[in-house]
């Protein structure tokens, strides 16, 4: 069987590799067998919050042919400001996709 393993061990730095491995393996049993990503990830693997195909699943979920496996890290920045220091910083307007007030012009 083969699967997509892919994660995020800094901002900007993606890692990716695919794993050939034995059937009915469970996700837990993947993310152990792979020497890259446990070198990458030293603590126990049931803290970290781990998906397949962008939903989060538990380390027991077995796996099928062509799984995606994403490993999430924590957010560094609030998203929404993120967006904030990003418009500010090229100094145009935030454009609002609601419609203008009634009157307002």
């Amino acid at each position: 069987m083969r699967i997509e393993l892919v994660w995020s061990p800094a901002q900007g730095d993606v890692q990716h590799r695919w794993l050939d491995l034995p059937d009915g393996l469970t996700l837990g049993a993947a993310l152990a067998g792979c020497a890259d990503f446990m070198a990458a990830h030293p603590g126990p693997l049931e803290d970290l919050r781990v998906g397949v195909w962008g939903r989060v699943r538990p380390l027991a979920t077995p796996l099928r042919e062509r799984d995606r496996i994403e490993v999430y890290r924590a957010l560094t920045v609030d998203p929404k400001e993120a967006r904030r220091q990003r418009y500010a910083k090229r100094g145009e307007r935030i454009v609002s996709r609601h419609r203008p007030l009634a009157g307002k012009g």
